[in-house]
């Protein structure tokens, strides 16, 4: 496999021309079209300047393979899992890196039921790539490329007509949001929702050059031209998405960010006061979601991290709402995997009924500071890693099933190591800043006195 590049649940991933070049490309999606002969594959993505040279390549690798394909263009990737949907095909592949920076690409590789490939699937699709065998149809056997321009009007109806929604009412308050796409594939459909909404919109970055004007991930750091923006125009609430539009970061009326960890908090709580059910996020996600679920005496499943183990743990138990705290909430209703509308829609029908500010609504929620973290690894094994804090403390309650997570009556810790660089991620929580910090700077001294000793 080529150095640095991403290979996990969500696809592959890597820096264009380095890690990320046309045969690597045509490897991966070979593999999958073989599987795909005579059938229909969805094609769509993010508008990075990079795609254009790889949508032309996985369009004539997946004919060469006797696929149809269709080319939904530039869209978010939960519109193009719902096209799959719609269009009745036998997957889809996203161009996107997500929120990588601008010099990465990547394949999201989706399944017939639109979501991402499970776990056994993707890693199989992996080993198929890595054999030298490729097998291509003859010229009468070709696939065709037909496009559809429907696919972003199609996510929008099963959004407008979730049942919680009162648009009318929504339409009234006339909110005033500022909103940053990072010249990503959020750029045509959240735009449309929030003129459907009613609201008056002060955009930002919002033409889809696939030319990020920042870094894109929806963190903090990285907000802060939009933060302004809601300050200069007096906005009710700051919107910023990821450039393939599955996560949600919001901006507070006072111009603060409300931490992504937030927006699945009020759409859980917003959900459960509509419907009760069962919950299921991973087990990076704020303790937050644990309080809105006991008081709502509703049961809360944990999985891995990565969007496919929380979408096939909420049809196992069907849950009614779940998601990722990286600002990704996952509706049934609409489809089963992260989307960034889905939670726009649920936190604006919230704030009308609650009827204050955004930043009163989130007082309205129990408070925790996350820390979000890694930790570079050289001389010491990442597993002796999760050993020792495995050891160190045992008399609380620990979980193994993704790296580990401790529980304490007052914090949690969650260390995990990453499959494609030498580092440990570390994620702490608590109730106050000070102590979330004190315990990180902790952790991470631990961690460097290992690789010393």
């Amino acid at each position: 496999m080529a150095k640095n590049l991403m290979t996990s649940v969500s696809g592959i991933r890597g820096i264009v021309g380095e890690s990320l070049t046309p045969d690597i490309i045509v490897k991966f999606v070979s593999a999958f079209g073989q599987k795909m002969s005579g059938k229909k594959i969805v094609i769509g993505g993010d508008p990075r300047v990079s795609s254009h040279f790889i949508r032309p390549l996985i369009f004539g690798t997946l004919q060469a393979c006797g696929c149809e394909v269709i080319d939904v263009g530039i869209a978010p990737t939960p519109t193009i899992e719902i096209a799959v949907k719609t269009l009745k095909s036998a997957g889809a592949i996203a161009v996107t890196a997500s929120h990588n920076p601008i010099e990465w690409n990547g394949l999201k590789f989706i399944g017939p039921d639109g979501l991402f490939l499970p776990e056994r699937e993707i890693y199989g699709l992996f080993q198929e790539a890595e054999k030298r065998r490729r097998t291509y149809v003859a010229w009468d056997k070709l696939g065709k490329v037909e496009q559809y321009a429907e696919a972003i009007e199609d996510h929008l109806k099963l959004v407008m007509n979730l049942p919680y929604l009162d648009i009318q009412k929504i339409r009234k308050k006339k909110f005033r949001i500022a909103l940053d796409c990072v010249n990503g594939a959020g750029s045509k459909i959240v735009p449309q929702l929030l003129e459907k909404f009613g609201c008056e919109v002060f955009l930002i970055n919002a033409d889809p050059t696939g030319i990020f004007a920042h870094n894109p991930e929806p963190v903090p750091q990285n907000l802060v031209e939009l933060a302004k923006t809601v300050k200069k125009n007096h906005a009710d609430l700051g919107i910023a998405v990821d450039p393939d539009a599955d996560r949600l970061a919001m901006i507070s009326n006072e111009g603060n960010p409300l931490g992504e960890e937030y927006t699945l908090a009020m759409a859980v709580k917003f959900l459960l006061s509509k419907k009760l059910g069962y919950v299921v996020v991973n087990l990076s996600t704020s303790r937050v979601i644990d309080d809105i679920a006991q008081y709502y005496n509703v049961l809360l499943f944990k999985t891995k991290v990565g969007e496919i183990n929380v979408s096939q743990k909420m049809q196992e138990v069907d849950a009614v709402i779940g998601g990722e705290g990286n600002g990704g909430v996952i509706l049934p209703e609409v489809h089963p995997g992260r989307d960034a509308a889905v939670g726009i829609a649920l936190v604006l029908q919230f704030l009308t009924e609650f009827d204050g500010t955004i930043s009163q609504l989130k007082q309205t929620l129990p408070q925790y500071y996350i820390l979000k973290d890694k930790e570079f690894i050289q001389n010491v094994d990442s597993d002796r890693v999760i050993e020792h804090f495995s050891e160190k403390y045992k008399d609380e309650q620990l979980d193994l099933t993704d790296g580990l997570r401790i529980d304490r009556a007052d914090s949690w810790i969650h260390l995990r190591k990453s499959n494609t660089e030498p580092i440990i991620r570390l994620i702490v929580e608590s109730r106050t800043p000070e102590i979330s910090w004190r315990i990180l700077q902790e952790l991470k001294e631990e961690i460097q006195n290992l690789q010393t000793h």
